[in-house]
């Protein structure tokens, strides 16, 4: 059975730093993408950061410079490091394993807000 935990969400005032991480389990995790989304209220789901397989990593325009994506295959885990928050971050983040003509997984969602 495939899960993908995530954790570290909460509540954090603008311009502070926040890390959320991902506990993979029930895949071979070195060989899939992983990449952390996000969904505001109202809004769709969108892409804000993912790591490939190898290790390559690109953002969305709007994280880039702020938030850093890492992965430890070791500890089947993927983390994003958020800095200098906005409120405009606040959302439903959510964890994604994909691999080529393979079925993605999706974790639960962690929430954080950034409200002063």
């Amino acid at each position: 059975q495939v899960q993908l935990v995530e954790s570290g969400g909460g509540l954090v005032q603008p311009g502070e730093s926040l890390i959320l991480s991902c506990a993979a389990s029930g895949i071979i995790f070195r060989n899939y993408d992983m990449g952390w989304y996000r969904q505001a209220p109202g809004k769709e789901r969108e892409l804000v950061a993912r790591i490939s397989s190898g290790g390559n990593a690109n953002y969305a325009d709007f994280v880039k410079g702020r938030f850093t994506i890492s992965r430890d295959n070791a500890k089947n885990t993927v983390s994003l490091q958020m800095n200098s928050l906005k409120p405009e971050d606040t959302a439903v983040y959510y964890c994604k394993a994909t691999r080529v003509l393979l079925p993605s997984f999706w974790g639960q969602g962690t929430q954080f807000t950034v409200s002063s």
